[in-house]
């Protein structure tokens, strides 16, 4: 079972990765680097901080930045738990992809799923009561990380497990994050 999991794992890899084409290869390159992105985490920073003012938004961002931090290492410690190969690095199928970068560091799950899904999940549930459109903040993880697919350095349930890691954590972080604003700020 699990094997048949796999293999069609890398069948949907492949598939979706050879959707690409060379008109397309910069903007995913473009899409897939973090600091592109700068101006969607500004425009979130300056939400928080119309939301909540200065002390609690300044708060809010610290526990952000921590938050991101965390789930960027603990993406790292399953990584180096579970040591799959990334796409590109595995001799049976890297012939069968267009890689367009080389990644050495392990695959599953996705750090940029996971952090991205993270990130945005817990804005979505902070600003929700706020800010009635912020629900389209998800194409952010959902676009960045099928840039990961695209580009042949992560299999698709790598991104799907990682945007479900992130949801998870996110989901227990808010929690978490409510509590200490009660004691905070109430």
């Amino acid at each position: 079972m699990f094997e048949y999991l796999l293999q069609n794992d890398q069948e949907l890899l492949i598939y979706l990765n050879n959707l690409g084409s060379n008109q397309w290869d910069s903007l995913w390159l473009i899409i897939t680097n973090q600091r592109n992105w700068i101006p969607l985490f500004a425009f979130i920073l300056f939400l928080v901080i119309k939301a909540f003012g200065w002390k609690k938004g300044g708060f809010t961002i610290l526990m952000m930045i921590l938050f991101v931090a965390f789930s960027d290492q603990f993406t790292n410690f399953v990584k180096d738990f579970f040591l799959r190969l990334r796409p590109n690095n595995d001799l049976l199928i890297n012939t069968q992809l267009r890689t367009l970068i080389n990644p050495q560091s392990h695959s599953f799950y996705s750090g940029h799923a996971a952090t991205s899904t993270a990130f945005i999940v817990f804005v979505i549930l902070l600003l929700k009561e706020t800010y009635r459109y912020i629900w389209f903040l998800i194409l952010f993880p959902l676009i960045f990380s099928y840039s990961r697919v695209y580009l042949g350095v992560h299999f698709p349930l790598d991104i799907f497990t990682g945007m479900l890691a992130g949801s998870l954590l996110a989901i227990i972080y808010y929690r978490l994050y409510m509590l200490l604003d009660k004691k905070l700020f109430s």
